[in-house]
């Protein structure tokens, strides 16, 4: 997948699925009943608090990337140093979201021509972050932050591209959208911890189709 196609996924599909906590072995079932339910762009965050936390996310990224191909846009979450994003990288992601600013993570992201994704909260590191090269600024913890603040942020910044993540659910997906942000991050919302407990793989891709129609009926309702 060309860095191109990857961002139109992101601007076009507007649902990232955060996979966080999931089960190696359930990695493919997840993605699969993702895919059924109608999302293009998963998140295989990195948990620094694990041992070997790098090589078991990548290999998350690579057991799905060559089961679906392009057909789905796979990437790393939690980026916080150059050699994740080397990892992720050689693993075949093709987008790496974080949680901060991090001149390094940015710059490298885009050197290897993938899509950077860094996390920021104020003014301030919203225009950082896109002068270094973020080709979309995750506000974060966007459910904290609440539609009024990335109101008044996108009034004087709305030549960012800005995702909104933290705090999204269907019913709010019309709200976070009306906002301005080109894109939402979902973790646990969609990924219920009990549906991978219980292996509930029907129950994730319903969950999924919700997100799905929550930002279609946007689009349908636009004028």
């Amino acid at each position: 997948m060309t860095y191109e196609q990857a961002l139109s996924m992101i601007r076009r599909h507007k649902l990232v699925a955060i996979l966080r906590g999931v089960p190696m072995e359930l990695s493919l079932e997840v993605a699969r009943a993702l895919h059924r339910g109608g999302v293009r762009v998963l998140e295989f965050t990195f948990d620094h608090a694990q041992s070997a936390y790098i090589e078991k996310t990548t290999e998350q990224v690579r057991r799905v990337t060559a089961v679906f191909g392009d057909e789905l846009l796979v990437g790393c979450g939690t980026v916080l140093t150059a050699g994740e994003v080397r990892a992720g990288h050689e693993a075949g992601a093709n987008l790496m979201i974080s949680p901060n600013v991090d001149p390094e993570v940015i710059r490298l992201t885009r050197k290897l021509d993938m899509v950077s994704m860094p996390g920021a909260l104020t003014p301030t590191e919203i225009v950082n972050a896109h002068a270094l090269g973020a080709d979309v600024v995750k506000l974060f913890p966007a459910g904290v932050l609440g539609t009024g603040y990335i109101r008044a942020v996108r009034a004087p910044l709305g030549h960012i591209p800005m995702s909104a993540v933290g705090g999204v659910s269907p019913e709010n997906v019309r709200d976070f959208l009306d906002a301005g942000v080109c894109s939402l991050g979902v973790g646990g919302e969609m990924v219920r911890k009990a549906d991978l407990e219980s292996g509930n793989m029907e129950a994730l891709a319903q969950r999924a189709q919700a997100f799905v129609r929550a930002v279609q009926e946007w689009e349908e309702a636009r004028p």
